[in-house]
């Protein structure tokens, strides 16, 4: 994250008063508003746009295309917005275009903005020596009903919607030690649209919330603290973990980015002696395609996991949000 950070720097904000979300919030899209006297959309009318693309992850292409698309939904759906349309981002190696594989890739991605209710518009290929796949996505909200990563709250309760663990095991399927039982369970994870989750925050009403992706669940976490001006205490025993991803932990499947994320929060977890390494690690594993995390009141966290619950997503209530130490800490998390 702080490498990235670096990378960013340059990216100055834009003094836009439409630019409602912009790179130096750190949040999952950018939101720009549209217009402000749409009584169909109380608060005016804002697009939300994401892209995300990036390298094989599975053996099959089919699901390849199929995670790489949910993946980029996920960002759309973590503000509360709706997708309106999408384009497809491919990098391909020109010698292997008669393979069938990106008809494959292109067919997963299309299977998933469908289900998302949306079209893929056009997009831009190149030729690439490493296969790559994503998508740009539009979508709009009201602003009233945006949902960002800064209005967290103390006494909050933190709400997972996904078991942790895509990056431990597709580092295991690649090293060719995972069972096809822990491959099948994590795949499932990684094409299940944020879709019904989104709905159901926006039916309840919650604080603040985001998806779970590259950073790891604690490096999300630490950035939705950090920008809402708070600190979070987090109980490890009730995070839920997908089959077999400890177990594979333990035995090193771990990914760099993984390592780095760990690294990376050095300054800002104290860990409980009682949180083994794997554990740590799991916590801090570079998801694809994770779910949503999502801050609530706590009068509304019953309400908000009965409702994840009845649309068949998870909800499991990992901890919660909390004034920062009087020394500072904004963005700490302790882990117990």
């Amino acid at each position: 994250m702080s490498e990235l950070a670096q990378v960013l720097r340059p990216l100055l904000p834009m003094h836009d008063p439409r630019a409602l979300v912009d790179v130096s919030t750190g949040d999952d899209a950018a939101v720009y508003l549209l217009d402000s006297d749409n009584s169909a959309l109380p608060g005016g009318r804002a697009l939300v746009v994401t892209l995300d693309f990036f390298t094989p992850m599975v053996d099959d292409a089919l699901d390849f295309g199929r995670i790489a698309a949910a993946n980029a939904l996920s960002d759309i759906y973590a503000m509360g917005a709706r997708p309106l349309f999408a384009l497809n981002l491919l990098g391909f190696p020109r010698k292997l275009l008669h393979e069938g594989l990106v008809e494959d890739i292109m067919r997963g991605g299309a299977e998933v903005t469908q289900q998302a209710g949306i079209a893929v518009l056009g997009g831009h290929s190149i030729d690439d020596p490493e296969p790559k796949y994503g998508l740009v996505v539009v979508g709009e909200v009201a602003r009233d009903q945006l949902i960002t990563i800064a209005s967290a709250r103390a006494g909050d309760r933190l709400v997972l919607t996904k078991a942790l663990g895509t990056g431990i095991i597709t580092t295991a399927l690649k090293n060719d030690v995972a069972e096809p039982a822990v491959v099948e369970a994590a795949i499932g994870s990684m094409t299940k649209l944020n879709a019904s989750a989104s709905e159901a925050m926006q039916t309840i009403g919650v604080h603040a919330a985001t998806d779970v992706t590259g950073f790891g669940l604690l490096g999300h976490l630490r950035n939705l603290l950090r920008a809402s001006g708070c600190a979070a205490t987090i109980d490890a025993a009730s995070v839920p973990m997908l089959p077999g991803a400890l177990e594979l932990a333990r035995q090193g499947e771990v990914p760099g980015g993984s390592h780095r994320n760990l690294t990376d929060l050095a300054d800002d977890v104290t860990w409980a002696d009682q949180v083994d390494e794997a554990t740590r690690l799991l916590l801090c594993d570079a998801q694809t395609s994770g779910g949503l995390l999502i801050s609530v009141a706590a009068d509304r966290c019953d309400a908000l996991c009965a409702e994840l619950t009845r649309r068949g997503d998870g909800a499991t209530v990992i901890g919660t949000v909390a004034d920062p130490p009087s020394s500072g800490g904004t963005g700490h998390i302790s882990v117990s």
